[in-house]
């Protein structure tokens, strides 16, 4: 059996950090169709959540107590809704997320929320998708999304669009992304020129290097050509701080492409580790990320509640949870089927706006932040609605 933790009917706290439930226009009555269970929405309703429990990890570990510590606090939140979530240990293992995915539902899961990775979620949504039950993972891999799969994370392609939107308005749409030839740094190579595709910007071309010291060193004078040729106004960085950033950052100024000339942009989080900021490469930098006053509200209601810091993605768990009960408050017998998931007006959650696609990707209301004397200036704040500045 999994470990069945039945929430209580609570008032919703007038003083947390955000109010969980849906937008507006989500709260109202529609058609609500397609894959999915029909539940009853005056009973408990069952909520699997799949962590990675059993990895021996302490890093693992962590995380999965983070994850369900979030989504304890957001069932806590919920007005009038009654959640019975029960946790399933997963050891981040594909294999046996899929295992935990069929015992879930046999014990009656209506939704499943989790797994982390991306195999193991893939794995989950496939044992079950002839159950007629979605499941909401932790990744931002969107190869992985469709069919009964959505991803909650914050994918590339979100903050790629933001960024380059962003650039775009500030006169900068002449890009040449950087990347690793890593498999990570080509699904973010990709999701860059997507976004360019979709904007008005223009791609001046691409340069990958190995993951490596030397690799870095060599691409340099390429990519130092590249923008010079081509007169490009940004170079796009899809490495993070452990994998090329520092010394790109470094040499790139050494051979004359100066980030006070040429707008560097990162589809990373240049925040964290908050030593990134001290380095002179990324000062005026630009990056996105989840609006920052939610997130230090959370974050400080978790450390209040659990005695500690929040993992970073902690905050899926809570949205996840918000959504179920957003959809469930709605009285709908529909309201966990993709139909009702994917309602075009979207969430509110600890990251902010959010809504799920009919694809299984998601978008996400970013701010835009710049590096400015190694500290953090919001230039473009994230939007609170959709069809709103930001999206």
């Amino acid at each position: 059996m999994g470990i069945s933790v039945k929430s209580t009917r609570l008032t919703l706290r007038r003083t947390a950090l955000i109010l969980v439930g849906c937008m507006l226009a989500a709260c109202q009555a529609g058609p609500l169709g397609g894959n999915g269970p029909s539940i009853n929405t005056r009973a408990p309703v069952p909520v699997a959540l799949l962590v990675p429990y059993g990895s021996g990890g302490a890093g693992e570990e962590g995380l999965a107590r983070s994850l369900e510590n979030a989504a304890r606090l957001a069932i806590a939140d919920l007005e009038g809704v009654t959640i019975e979530l029960s946790v399933y240990p997963t050891a981040g293992d594909a294999s046996q997320a899929a295992a935990a995915a069929v015992q879930a539902v046999n014990e009656g899961a209506k939704i499943i929320l989790g797994p982390v990775f991306g195999d193991a979620a893939n794995s989950a949504g496939v044992a079950v998708a002839s159950r007629n039950v979605n499941v909401l993972a932790f990744s931002n891999n969107t190869r992985i999304a469709g069919g009964n799969v959505f991803v909650l994370g914050n994918t590339f392609e979100n903050t790629a669009t933001r960024l380059i939107d962003f650039g775009v308005s500030q006169g900068n749409a002449s890009i040449a992304v950087v990347h690793p030839t890593t498999t990570v740094g080509e699904i973010g190579r990709d999701a860059v020129l997507s976004a360019i595709s979709n904007t008005r910007a223009s791609s001046v071309g691409q340069v990958g290097y190995e993951a490596s010291q030397q690799g870095v060193v060599s691409a340099i004078p390429t990519i130092a050509d590249l923008v010079r040729d081509a007169s490009a106004d940004t170079i796009f960085f899809t490495s993070d701080t452990l994998g090329g950033l520092p010394l790109l950052t470094q040499m790139l100024p050494e051979n004359r492409i100066s980030p006070s000339e040429v707008q560097f942009m990162g589809l990373t989080r240049w925040d964290i580790p908050a030593g990134t900021l001290d380095l002179p490469g990324v000062q005026n930098g630009l990056f996105a990320l989840p609006d920052p006053a939610l997130t230090a509200r959370f974050a400080q209601r978790y450390e209040s509640a659990y005695g500690s810091a929040p993992h970073p993605i902690a905050g899926l768990a809570y949205d996840g949870i918000a959504a179920i009960g957003a959809l469930v408050a709605s009285g709908n017998s529909s309201a966990l089927t993709r139909g009702a998931l994917t309602q075009s007006s979207g969430f509110r959650g600890v990251n902010g706006v959010f809504r799920l696609m009919a694809d299984g990707t998601n978008e996400r209301g970013l701010a835009v932040a710049r590096i400015v004397d190694r500290g953090v200036t919001i230039v473009s704040p994230a939007p609170t609605g959709f069809g709103s500045a930001g999206f």
